[in-house]
């Protein structure tokens, strides 16, 4: 049992409470043992099923294709940078994938797709436009109940593609980081013929819920309220909604360097989230409102820590990442000639035999020392599964960051009062959450701490 022991200061620091949250059974009472809010009551008869990496692949829910790694931008943080490719032949690939098809997904609840949510990934997937629109479309004829997605960095949009996109029922993302936009390289927006697609595209289908632009968060764009202020400017639209929207997994040096460098740049940036999110500075991040209420949800709900499962989704039996050669990899961001850290293939199996597809290239949250003994583990979900060493530590480093500061906004509004302080089992340094002793760290020549306003 994971327990740790909260320590919230009121308006002006005048009064102290003490509360005690049990993350292996999301509990949280007072210090006199009182329920701090309100939960439902636990269902005896309902089994727990551990989130886990089991064998084999069943019922797909959500298929990821990975259509190859070719793009036309050089993200510096990119996860995909370094992966060899495993390039195929479109005409060829496209036959054979739909033609193997019916024989490995059973097409959801219905048969017709119902309930499944087909994902087309890149590199950027237009690159490869002359293999998506026939696959999409065929796809989309066996199976019309299906869900199509689609992440892009939108400099290849024009009208064609968007009223296939819109007449496909796809829900798009665009891959911008507003004002830090030059460390994914050109900026669409700025380019008169892309930024008129795009704006086409968004004006088309914000009245259906089914656009969103997409930042990463990284060393150079740390601020949720000035990337969500880029964007309403640019789309003139207040709500403009903003995905992805978390601190970016490092996968490599380039990732590394985009990284927080130091445990004071993490409270610097783990105060000035908190403050944005208290102060409704980000409210059009959606991942961040859904892990806001869905963590207070978890505590209603008495969530098991046993049953949270990985960031990713990847660790499902339902969620599945496939090449057009059909075969089974770790995640859509890498490929079938890939190695992962730990010196396996990333090629996990094939669809000819889903039972036997065995995910050997991934650490489990529950399986790193770090994770059950963290309290933002129901919020952090492991970060990546098949990072290691120097990788990990730095993607653990920054989720812990962004996931404290989100972690304290929520036990504010169930408690009325500021966290600042957290004993149990994590580590030493992580405990003082806003750094108001001091940072055992070297200062950042960039950042200085900034005084918590408690106010």
């Amino acid at each position: 049992m994971a327990l740790f022991k909260l320590y919230f200061e009121g308006d002006e620091g005048k009064t102290r409470s003490i509360a005690y949250y049990d993350s292996e059974l999301s509990s949280l009472r007072w210090e006199d043992g009182g329920s701090v809010l309100k939960t439902l009551p636990l269902d005896p008869s309902k089994p727990i099923k551990p989130a886990r990496i089991e064998p084999g692949k069943k019922d797909i829910r959500v298929l990821k294709i990975q259509l190859g790694l070719n793009c036309n931008f050089e993200c510096s943080y990119c996860n995909q940078k370094y992966v060899p490719r495993a390039e195929v032949s479109a005409k060829d690939a496209v036959d054979d994938f739909l033609r193997l098809l019916p024989s490995w997904f059973s097409g959801g609840k219905n048969g017709l797709g119902s309930g499944v949510r087909v994902e087309f990934w890149g590199g950027e997937p237009f690159v490869y436009w002359k293999t998506l629109k026939p696959l999409a479309e065929r796809i989309k004829q066996r199976y019309p109940s299906v869900k199509f997605s689609v992440i892009t960095n939108g400099s290849l949009l024009d009208i064609e593609k968007n009223d296939w996109l819109i007449k496909m029922g796809f829900v798009v993302s665009i891959s911008h980081d507003g004002p830090a936009q030059n460390a994914r390289g050109p900026d669409p927006l700025k380019d008169s013929s892309s930024r008129f697609a795009i704006l086409d595209l968004y004006s088309k289908l914000r009245p259906k819920n089914r656009i969103s632009f997409n930042s990463m968060l990284h060393a150079g764009n740390t601020s949720r309220e000035d990337i969500q202020r880029f964007f309403v400017e640019a789309t003139g639209d207040p709500h403009v909604p903003i995905g992805e929207g978390m601190f970016i997994d490092p996968y490599d040096s380039g990732g590394l360097a985009c990284s927080l460098p130091d445990r004071l740049s993490e409270v610097n940036f783990s105060r000035s989230t908190y403050g944005e999110i208290r102060k409704g500075k980000a409210t059009n991040f959606h991942g961040v409102a859904a892990k806001f209420e869905g963590f207070i949800d978890s505590l209603r709900q008495g969530t098991r820590l046993a049953e949270v499962a990985q960031k990713c989704g990847m660790d499902q039996p339902d969620n599945l990442a496939v090449d057009l050669h059909g075969n089974v990899l770790t995640c859509q961001n890498v490929s079938a000639s890939a190695t992962a850290p730990n010196g396996q293939s990333h090629k996990v199996g094939h669809v000819s035999d889903l039972n036997s597809v065995s995910v050997s290239t991934a650490t489990h949250w529950s399986d790193r020392s770090e994770c059950p003994n963290c309290p933002v583990i129901h919020l952090c979900k492991g970060a990546c599964m098949f990072l290691q060493g120097d990788l990990w530590e730095a993607a653990c480093n920054n989720a812990f960051a962004d996931n404290i500061a989100i972690f304290a906004a929520a036990m504010e509004s169930v408690t009325g009062s500021i966290l600042v302080y957290i004993e149990g089992p994590q580590r030493e340094d992580r405990k003082d959450i806003w750094g108001l002793n001091g940072v055992p760290a070297t200062p950042s020549p960039r950042k200085k701490i900034i005084p918590l306003v408690l106010a």
